[in-house]
Order: structure tokens, then C-alpha cells, then sequence
């Protein structure tokens, strides 16, 4: 490795420096999983990289799945093998080499309802399921009675089923692993730069040479060369090509999906689920203290920057999860609630849930690459596709992709500290859950995120008003995680946006205070900060007590954009 994975203020103005200064053989833009995954491809492969990302590291799709990094069922009924096969091999990847630390295996129940030809028909299904992948890395699928599925979970209605399917799939915090990849890409050498916004493209001829970067903190700009740009930009794939001129080889369409979080306690069960609906399946997840809920499945048209969840949202969630359970849950019951956008392939159909998941990658024109579509869980494979068709325009040699041999950072000796926690729980005086909690966050960064709290042991002590995170890793978030305003930390270094009561409200003064000296926060800052949080989060409440998306998009983007009001200051 030629660079370091810790993206602090120091490193984000020695990544500007070299934006300035070098020409690179790649520029990526876009900072969710694929972009971040294409510039560690890209940087693996010994080439010259830079990364910019316009908001935050994850802050669109890539902060808001489904969190489960799965082959997809229903694609084996659309005898998509290829894609299903493709996924699970991506699996068995992440659980067992690239990311052991953040990826672990999830127990779903599909109940049964028709009790003669469910049964063989789902069973052999989840037989391919099971054998497509591979290597074996998860359990095999178990049939299961009707007494035996309501054993595992007891939440679910007696008349609900006929007996059920036990199978595993995987879960990861998206966020998290995100932000992960695009540290791992600045160990090998990549610079990497979030609130960096591409404005407009370079050319020579008919060729795109680089882009312009404003730095949406300061307003400042920079010309940035590169034998290639990466557009992976998700669903703002078709602006991105309208900014470089010339037509796009394929479109993107947005499709919202929404997803509900309720307290673990509300739900009384042992695994997940997963439900049929009228238009494709509804999953129920555990997630830590909570069960993620979702999702949607519907077209989005308006701001792609803010997916809001309307009321007829959150009502689809609550009454399919309730056809189903022995106590309904209600919209009192809900904690959390978070949209996201799909990039979708365009003009197969109609219908975004008949859009196409595979990815496609194009070369619209000399000097820049597409990519789109596709799943998170596919990212790896997007994002050597990617780097192979740039390698037209590099105009050397280029190596071919090595990522599925690269474990991401705190991977390496992972399961050495595993066998530590009780000394690392005595030695910081924590609970051996906090630092089991924190190993499966930080993997072997575990032991650097607590001595970031140096001689303050306040920073060792859970935030009052989200028990579940140390002060520290609120730290961490701005020395080592690149997070540069309140909604990074609490939103996507921290999910505390939707796993607290008050969506990390309460919170947000501590953790202003915590990162404030890190970042150079005056007190007018810390105010602001705080306002601005609040005030979003007050906006997407509004937003859920909405009828429909037009309303909803309209209380929603009513909040401040907290990076806008940034460089508004910068050039006050």
C-alpha cells in the first residue's frame, strides 16, 4: 500500500493538493459503492486514481439498501441464473476474504402458503440457491413445519402459513462498507475527496481529458487531468453525460425504495423474513437492536439528491408486514424511516420492478466510461468492468483486476482479535458486547478507534442519548472517516438517524461538541450544524405525513442543505 486509510482534514487538503498538482491515468466520479469500488480496482491495478464525490461517501443508494448483500430469489424465478450466480459468488467473497469484518450471515424464513406445490417448488429453488454460489460459506436450507417456522418466529400468525423455508443469506451496513472500500482504494494510492463536485468536463476535441472540481466547502476549483473519467454516478448517470456533452449509450431510471426501522423487541422472532407481495417481495431484517422493514418499489421523478417517504409509503410497508403478524405493528411502533433510489437500466418496461438489475458499462465517447445498474452486492464485478473499458484510454498495459484477493481494510487480523474481546473489554473497561459491536464495525481498526480517545476517557462512555455508540467512534467519524458535517456522522458513520426515537436529535449537540475541535468548529458552527440536522430531520418527518411523493418531495427539500449553507459561509 502507497497511501493511507485515514481520511482526516490533514488528508482531504493533501488530496486537493494533488488534484492541483498531478495528472491522473483515472478520475472516478461518484462515491457510492461502485465509484469507491472502481477506484480501488483501479488503484490495485498500479494506476494513477483520484475519486470525488459531490456530498458525502454512501450518502445516496448506497446508505439506503436493503443492507443484505444476497443473489436475489426472485431473479432465479426469472431464470436469471447468471446474475443469481454472479451475486453469490460476490457473497462468498465478502463473508469469507474482502470483508469478513463487516459481512455476517443472516437467517431468513420464506413462510409457505400453499401446502402441495409451494413446497417442492421453493425447495428447489433454494436448492440451486444454495449450490450456485460455490464454495459453501452459509448453512444449507431447512424445511421447516408449521410449528417449527412459528418456534424460530413466534410473531407470525398460525393461519399466515402452512410450514416454511429457512435459508441465510448475508448482511452488511452499507454505509459503513462503503466508506471502507473508499479507504481501502487511499491505502493503495488513490486520492479521494468528498463534497467535491464536478462542474464541468475538459476536452480536447471530441475527447474528455478531466473535469472541473469545486470543493463545495470552499467554492475553490480545480482543473483535474485524466486519461479517463468514470462516470458512476447511479441515478445521476444521465446528468453527468448531458455535462459532458455528447449522447449517453444507455439511461437510468430512479425507483424509490423505502424501508421502515421498529425495535427488535416489537417483533418477537429469531430470523427474518421474507414475504411475496403483488409487486415483488418484502423483506423483514434484523438489524442489530431493530428489524429493517422494506421496501418499495415505485418510480421517482423528482429531487434525486432527497427521496422522500410519503405517508402511502409507509402505509404499503405497515399493512403487508401486518398481513402477517399475530400483533400489527402501527406507525407509533416506528423509530426509523429512510428512501432510497435504484439506478435502473431504462426502456425494458414500464414497471421499475421489471427494470433490469444487471449493470451495463459503456464508451460513449474517447476519454469516459458509464456505469450503471446492477447491486450492491455486484459492485466488485461493476467496477472491474468499469476499469477494463477505460484501459482503451489509459494507452498502456493494464493489469487485470486483482479485488477478489484484496481483503478491505480491517479485514487483515480480524479474526485474531475476534479471540481478544475479553482482553480489549478489560484493558478499556467496556462491556465485552461494546467492543464485540466495534470489532464487527472496525474489524482490526478496532484498537485505533479506542485510543483515539487518548487521555479523555469520557470518549470511552456511550452518547446519553444513543447508548449504542462510544463518543469515540464520533470522533473517529472526523479524524479517520472524511465525515465533514453532523448529518455524516450521525446519518452514515453512525446510524443513530434511524435507530433513535428522536432520529439522533438529542445527540447531535454531544457529537457537534465531540468533533468540533477535529474539524475546526467555532460555536456558531456547532449551532449551525445542529439547526441544520435538526431541521432535516424535521423536514422528513413532515415529509412521511404526506399523502403522496409530490408532497412528501416538497416538505422534504424544505430542510437546508447543509453543504450548500457551507459554501455559502466560505464565500460570505
Amino acid at each position: 500500500m502507497s497511501g493511507s486509510a485515514r481520511l482526516g482534514p490533514a488528508e482531504r487538503a493533501a488530496a486537493w493538493h494533488r488534484l492541483r498538482s498531478e495528472e491522473f491515468d483515472v478520475l472516478v466520479v461518484g462515491g457510492g459503492v461502485t465509484g469507491a469500488g472502481t477506484a480501488l480496482d483501479a488503484a490495485t491495478r498500479g494506476l494513477r486514481v483520484a475519486l470525488v464525490e459531490a456530498r458525502d461517501f454512501a450518502s445516496g443508494t448506497s446508505s439506503r439498501s436493503s443492507k443484505l448483500l444476497h443473489g436475489g430469489l426472485r431473479y432465479l424465478e426469472q431464470l436469471n441464473f447468471d446474475l443469481v450466480r454472479e451475486a453469490l459468488r460476490e457473497r462468498g467473497l465478502m463473508l469469507n476474504r474482502i470483508a469478513p469484518h463487516l459481512v455476517r450471515p443472516v437467517p431468513i424464513l420464506y413462510p409457505l402458503t400453499h401446502p402441495i406445490w409451494e413446497r417442492p417448488y421453493v425447495g428447489a429453488g433454494l436448492v440451486l440457491y444454495d449450490t450456485m454460489g460455490g464454495a459453501r460459506s452459509l448453512p444449507w436450507h431447512r424445511h421447516l413445519t408449521r410449528t417449527g417456522a412459528r418456534k424460530l418466529c413466534p410473531a407470525i400468525r398460525r393461519s399466515a402459513l402452512t410450514g416454511g423455508m429457512l435459508y441465510h443469506d448475508a448482511q452488511v451496513d452499507d454505509a459503513r462498507h462503503t466508506l471502507t472500500v473508499v479507504r481501502t482504494a487511499s491505502a493503495y494510492g488513490a486520492a479521494v475527496l468528498s463534497s467535491a463536485e464536478v462542474v464541468a468536463f475538459t476536452h480536447a476535441g471530441e475527447r474528455v481529458t478531466g473535469a472541473v472540481v469545486r470543493d463545495v466547502e470552499t467554492g475553490d476549483e480545480v482543473e483535474v487531468h485524466a486519461s479517463v473519467v468514470v462516470n458512476a454516478t447511479g441515478v445521476w448517470t444521465d446528468e453527468v453525460q448531458a455535462l459532458a456533452g455528447g449522447r449517453g449509450r444507455f439511461h437510468v431510471r430512479a425507483s424509490k425504495g423505502v424501508h421502515i426501522v421498529v425495535p427488535r423487541d416489537r417483533i418477537p422472532s429469531e430470523v427474518g423474513l421474507v414475504l411475496r407481495t403483488e409487486k415483488s417481495v418484502l423483506f423483514m431484517i434484523p438489524w442489530t437492536t431493530h428489524w429493517l422493514i422494506g421496501t418499495t418499489d415505485t418510480d421517482w421523478n423528482l429531487d434525486l439528491a432527497h427521496p422522500a417517504a410519503s405517508r402511502a409509503d409507509v402505509d404499503y410497508l405497515l399493512d403487508h408486514i401486518n398481513r402477517v403478524l399475530s400483533v400489527p405493528l402501527t406507525r407509533d411502533d416506528i423509530q426509523g424511516v429512510y428512501a432510497g433510489l435504484r439506478p435502473l437500466l431504462a426502456g425494458e418496461s414500464e414497471e421499475t420492478s421489471q427494470l433490469s438489475r444487471e449493470h451495463a458499462v459503456a464508451r460513449p465517447q474517447p476519454g469516459l466510461v458509464s456505469i450503471a445498474g446492477g447491486k450492491y452486492t455486484t459492485y466488485r464485478v461493476m467496477a472491474a468492468d468499469a476499469v477494463d473499458l477505460g484501459a482503451t484510454d489509459i494507452g498502456r498495459a493494464v493489469p487485470d483486476s486483482p479485488t477478489a484477493n484484496i481483503p478491505l481494510v480491517g479485514a487483515e487480523g480480524y479474526h485474531a482479535l475476534v479471540n481478544q474481546i475479553p482482553q480489549l473489554a478489560s484493558s478499556y473497561g467496556l462491556p465485552g458486547w461494546q467492543i464485540e459491536r466495534l470489532v464487527g464495525r472496525y474489524g482490526s481498526l478496532t484498537t485505533e478507534v479506542l485510543e483515539q480517545a487518548g487521555s479523555d476517557e469520557s470518549l470511552l462512555r456511550p452518547m446519553n442519548q444513543a447508548q449504542e455508540y462510544l463518543g469515540v467512534e464520533i470522533a473517529y467519524a472526523a479524524s479517520h472517516e472524511a465525515a465533514l458535517h453532523l448529518d455524516d456522522v450521525l446519518t452514515r458513520r453512525t446510524r443513530a438517524s434511524i435507530e433513535t426515537p428522536d432520529r439522533g436529535t438529542d445527540a447531535a449537540a454531544a457529537a457537534a461538541r465531540i468533533v468540533a475541535p477535529l474539524l475546526g468548529w467555532d460555536d456558531d458552527r456547532v449551532d449551525n450544524e445542529v439547526q441544520a440536522y435538526a431541521a432535516r430531520v424535521k423536514a422528513e418527518r413532515e415529509s412521511q405525513e404526506q399523502a403522496d411523493d409530490l408532497a412528501a418531495d416538497a416538505a422534504r427539500v424544505a430542510a437546508p442543505d447543509t453543504r450548500k449553507v457551507a459554501v455559502g459561509r466560505a464565500l460570505q
